[in-house]
């Protein structure tokens, strides 16, 4: 059984999608990765989708949904993108890992319509290097991929 990787915000609109999206492209099938909000807003946001389509990811099958669908099942691992989640995370017993990187949410930008694009393109970059930085790290971890540097 692959273990699971619960990614957590408030609304689950746009942060913790496009981290779903992008975990689950960098690390492939190692592991069973989903989304949640605290307060599902009941939508993914359009420009979370056209921008992660800029970089190949799909969203558009995705959904909004409630943390709740997954206090009884066994989380590994628990990864709040947001400040709010963070803070109003219930307790998954059997989450052996508990992350918190907080990234702007772009469902709030303010400006043209091409500025809060570019905001919503600010905030996919930022998860995605975080999310790739730890995919990356997992699968040597796990033996996946070969160090970046050799031993010296």
């Amino acid at each position: 059984m692959k273990d699971k990787i619960l990614v957590l915000c408030t609304g689950n609109s746009c942060r913790s999608h496009m981290a779903e999206g992008i975990l689950r492209f960098s690390i492939g099938t190692i592991f069973e990765i989903y989304s949640a909000g605290s307060k599902p807003s009941g939508f993914v946001h359009p420009l979370a989708i056209e921008v992660m389509q800029e970089i190949g990811i799909d969203l558009r099958e995705h959904t909004s949904k409630s943390l709740d669908l997954f206090l009884k099942e066994k989380i590994d691992t628990v990864i709040t993108v947001c400040d709010h989640a963070h803070t109003v995370c219930p307790s998954f017993p059997s989450a052996k890992n508990h992350y918190h990187w907080s990234f702007p949410d772009p469902a709030k930008a303010i400006g043209s319509s091409e500025q809060v694009k570019d905001f919503f393109r600010n905030v996919r970059d930022q998860i995605q290097n975080t999310f790739s930085a730890f995919a990356h790290g997992y699968k040597q971890g796990l033996g996946f991929e070969k160090p970046i540097l050799e031993s010296l």
